[in-house]
């Protein structure tokens, strides 16, 4: 698999049989079960020799992604089951302004050996919009949860 060199978002495949919908897993070297607290606000970090691959399992939150430099807010919502692949070098942080917890299953792809700076905070060049991720996520929500 090469190389990407921005973030990429798409739908899963999906298989129905009868009653259950089987979607297709991903390629990885590791597989990681992440937690994202409920009123979350993360710092931005990077990793050097990893890809992530994340697909939210049970509730939702905005991934933040510097690119160019500015920001990118992207919903991410079991109810749309998606994967996002984020690429080395490319700083992402998360916000969760539920009350739940968010879970999310990384399907790691490891370029090499974990670098000593990975998951250290980086500054934020400028503030998050906050107001922005929550009008994401409002208009990402299924109909049965806005009324």
């Amino acid at each position: 698999m090469a190389l990407i060199s921005q973030v990429e978002v798409r739908r899963l495949d999906s298989i129905k049989s009868g009653m259950v919908e089987f979607y297709t897993p991903q390629s990885s070297h590791e597989t990681l079960l992440a937690q994202i607290p409920a009123g979350l606000i993360d710092d931005l970090f990077v990793h050097h020799f990893q890809t992530d691959q994340l697909l939210v399992v049970r509730g939702s939150f905005v991934l933040v992604v510097l690119q160019n430099r500015r920001y990118e807010y992207i919903p991410l919502s079991e109810d749309q089951p998606q994967v996002v692949t984020i690429p080395p070098g490319i700083p992402h942080g998360a916000i969760n302004l539920s009350q739940d917890t968010c879970m999310l299953v990384n399907a790691v792809l490891r370029h090499g050996p974990a670098h000593d700076r990975d998951y250290r905070p980086l500054r934020k060049p400028f503030p998050y919009d906050i107001a922005r991720a929550k009008a994401l996520l409002a208009a990402h929500a299924p109909l049965s949860a806005c009324s």
